[in-house]
C-alpha cells in the first residue's frame, strides 16, 4: 500500500470522525491533522464545555472524550501503517469494530485556555489490540492531561 493510499484512507476516516459523529460535532471537535505521522484534534473553549463555573475551566469529561477520540484515531493509523496489503474492505470492517477497551486519564492541571489540542502516539500496534498515549495541551502549550488507551482494532 502506498503512502498516498494510506493518506486517502486516513482522510476518509477523519471525515467520518470529524463531521459524521454527532457527539464530536456537539463538542466542536475538529481534526486539524491526521496522517501516519500523527494527529491533532482541536476543541475551542465555549460556555457549554465549562465544568467548573467558578474557575471557568474545561470539563473533565470533555478532556477524556478528546483524548479517547485521539487514541482511537491513533490506534487506527497504527493499524493502517502496520501492513502494506490491506484491502479497503478489510479496513472498513476494522473501522466498524474500532472501540475502546481501557482508558486512563491523568489530569495534570485545570483546563484553562481558549484552544485545546489533543495529540497521540502509538505505543503498540497489534493486529487485534493497540495501545496509545495521548496528550492534551492548551494554546500556551500547558500540558493539561495525558491518557493511555487500549483499543480494539480488529
Amino acid at each position: 500500500m502506498t503512502t498516498s493510499v494510506q493518506a486517502q484512507i486516513l482522510a476518509a476516516v477523519a471525515e467520518i470522525f470529524d463531521s459524521k459523529v454527532p457527539f464530536h460535532n456537539l463538542l466542536g471537535m475538529n481534526i486539524k491533522r491526521y496522517d501516519i505521522n500523527g494527529i491533532e484534534v482541536v476543541v475551542n473553549m465555549k460556555q457549554e464545555l465549562i465544568g467548573n463555573i467558578h474557575q471557568q475551566i474545561l470539563h473533565g469529561g470533555v478532556t477524556a472524550t478528546v483524548l479517547d477520540v485521539v487514541g482511537g484515531l491513533t490506534a487506527f493509523s497504527g493499524l493502517v501503517a502496520s501492513r502494506d496489503d490491506w484491502s479497503m474492505e478489510e479496513l472498513q470492517t476494522r473501522l466498524q469494530t474500532l472501540g475502546t477497551i481501557d482508558l486512563r486519564i491523568d489530569y495534570l492541571r485545570p483546563g484553562r485556555g481558549e484552544l485545546f489540542t489533543g495529540t497521540g502516539t502509538v505505543i503498540r500496534a497489534g493486529n487485534r489490540v493497540s495501545v496509545c498515549r495521548m496528550e492534551l495541551h492548551n494554546e500556551k502549550g500547558d500540558h493539561i492531561a495525558f491518557g493511555t488507551g487500549t483499543y480494539m482494532v480488529g
